[in-house]
């Protein structure tokens, strides 16, 4: 099969879950290419995940041109644009100025500009847009004729949140009437796609994946006089929760100072954060160690007795699916404490593989830290539980193979049905 995927941003740190379905369809022997939607802009470039260079990804991956700021200048370069690539697809660049069609995305160039990488490309079997921000784009960038094959959409959480809170319950009308499929990451987003308008037939649960074999699993226990050490890895941003936890260490360590708290990733929060864990009187105990490759936060998750995922809804409505981080925490057999947010307690299993506790609330997660910390015999437990569980239901190869038998359905108009293989048992509890 021949394979477009629209995506952000390419390669990011954070979206491994769109790596990890890209390699997977590559190692299945199908062609994948990767049209990039933001302006070039790579954080953290010198922190590429492995796979990256394994398999040549930049090569496979087209960014458009940048959209300048400034409107004349974004209106000379298009006109630059159009009279270099007339010959190629005169109608494809008339189209893309539609703007009775097509509105802001035309008016704006947006479109046009987006067309230019997709003008050389040959037919595609699939378009699969990650994230239904960029499927809307993709579905008018395949109604101009920039791009062929069946559209699907994977939805996976400030798309299906905070999205339509900040544009309206219909933003996704004409992508659910003219996509061929779509996907969610948690039963919870099946619910909220199917509300919005999405036919029920034409949506699926398909968990996020990560390479479990990637990530070691050790049982823990407490050694005397060891720190206990705490972890949490995520974007430094409002729905990840991180000042929650960090007052709630801060309450633990008054009782038991001798505890030590990694919090991996960065963001616009940074700041706000180290101010908070200063004027907590805890910089000491909590520590921003700010973004590390996959290698790294494998050390620092084997280093550690606990972890914490304290995600929480956002004032602009943006919320999260099961997590991978959370994910691969579990695997590598981490007892865990998190919240009932979005997906997550379809990952997690309160009292089983962890702890389950109220949105922004710092003495739950204190109470629950503290009833880990007095009982260490119950870490082996939970964390063979969580590794079973995301071991059976988030393995990566499981769901890329689940994904290309998806992706064959939709080919031969044999769409699946929601019950039987594709959902798994956590979005079915």
């Amino acid at each position: 099969m021949r394979i477009a995927f629209i995506v952000g941003n390419f390669p990011v740190i954070s979206e491994t879950f769109i790596l990890n379905q890209v390699t997977g369809l590559i190692v299945r022997g199908h062609k994948v290419d990767i049209y990039v939607h933001e302006n070039r802009q790579l954080n953290n470039s010198a922190k590429f995940h492995p796979d990256v260079e394994k398999y040549h990804l930049l090569r496979l991956t087209h960014h458009k041109p940048d959209i300048p700021n400034n409107y004349l200048y974004r209106f000379l370069r298009g006109l630059f644009l159009i009279l270099a690539n007339f010959h190629k697809s005169p109608l494809i660049l008339l189209r893309s100025l539609n703007i009775f069609k097509y509105g802001k995305q035309a008016a704006s160039l947006r479109l046009l500009y987006l067309a230019i990488p997709m003008l050389k490309s040959s037919p595609y079997d699939l378009i699969h847009c990650q994230f239904g921000t960029f499927a809307l784009e993709g579905m008018n960038l395949r109604d101009i004729g920039a791009i062929t094959g069946k559209l699907i959409t994977s939805f996976r959480g400030y798309d299906i949140s905070l999205f339509v809170q900040q544009k309206g319950e219909n933003v996704y009308d004409s992508l659910f009437a003219k996509g061929d499929f779509f996907l969610t990451n948690c039963e919870y987003f099946r619910a909220r796609a199917i509300k919005l308008g999405c036919e029920p037939q034409k949506v699926l649960v398909h968990g996020s994946g990560i390479d479990c074999h990637r990530f070691p699993y050790q049982e823990r226990y407490h050694e005397p006089g060891r720190k206990i050490r705490i972890a949490t890895t995520g974007r430094l941003i409002e729905k990840k929760g991180i000042e929650y936890s960090i007052i709630a260490v801060a309450k633990v360590a008054k009782i038991y100072p001798n505890i030590e708290y990694h919090i991996i990733g960065d963001g616009e929060l940074k700041e706000n954060l180290q101010q908070l864990i200063h004027s907590l009187n805890i910089s000491e105990q909590v520590k921003l160690v700010g973004w590390k490759t996959q290698p790294e936060i494998i050390d620092i998750l084997t280093q550690s007795d606990i972890f914490i995922a304290p995600s929480v809804t956002a004032k602009n409505g943006n919320q999260d699916a099961p997590v991978n981080t959370l994910k691969e925490a579990m695997i590598m057999g981490l007892p865990v404490i998190a919240t009932t947010h979005g997906g997550i307690p379809e990952l997690v299993e309160d009292a089983i593989s962890g702890f389950l506790v109220p949105e922004r609330d710092t003495d739950a997660i204190a109470e629950k830290l503290t009833y880990l910390i007095e009982h260490p015999e119950i870490w082996p437990s939970m964390g063979r539980a969580g590794h079973t569980f995301v071991k059976s239901h988030y393995d990566m190869n499981k769901l890329n193979d689940e994904l290309v038998e998806i992706y064959r359905y939709v080919i031969t108009n044999n769409l699946p049905t929601p019950e039987p293989v594709f959902v798994s048992t956590a979005a079915m509890r």
